[in-house]
């Protein structure tokens, strides 16, 4: 029974840092929970709570660097709520368009949004680059964090 556990906590793992540049799959939670579960098997003598708890705060980090790191690209765009809205369902439906689809459709939702609401096409090519750089910028930021939880769980295991 714990080789499962084991394979289900890795499997987590690896789900979790593909699931980093897919917007369809929480990976920083995945990450984590793998590494949660990983300490349970071992009852927290290899990989310790202080290592779980360094991982839960680097979660929420990496959580809030998607939404805030969008925030403030469309922000400093000035960019309206509607270009805000259409990043998000540009972000969404770039699921399903495969990986140009997912680089470039929150750009292209949050250009239709905010022409939308300002009929100014240059303006909302501007926001629309504005809020897709903020993007590119969250997904770098949650990537770094999420090789920093997997090397926290890697060098509790090894040492």
């Amino acid at each position: 029974m714990t080789t499962v556990l084991w394979v289900l906590a890795v499997a987590m793992i690896v789900i979790g840092v593909v699931g980093t540049v897919l917007p369809a799959l929480p990976g920083a939670v995945f990450v984590f929970g793998g590494i949660a579960l990983a300490a349970w098997i071992g009852d927290f003598t290899r990989i310790s709570g202080w290592t779980v708890a360094v991982a839960g705060v680097l979660t929420v980090l990496a959580f809030a660097a998607d939404y805030v790191s969008a925030l403030l690209g469309a922000k400093k765009a000035g960019a309206s709520r509607l270009a805000i809205l259409g990043a998000a369902l540009g972000t969404f439906a770039g699921i399903f368009t495969g990986f140009v689809g997912l680089l470039f459709m929150p750009l292209v939702g949050a250009a239709i949004g905010e022409y939308i609401a300002d009929r100014n096409l240059e303006r909302a090519g501007k926001v629309g680059v504005a809020t897709w750089i903020g993007l590119l910028l969250g997904t770098a930021v949650k990537v770094a964090l999420v090789f920093t939880m997997v090397g926290l769980f890697v060098g509790a295991l090894l040492f």
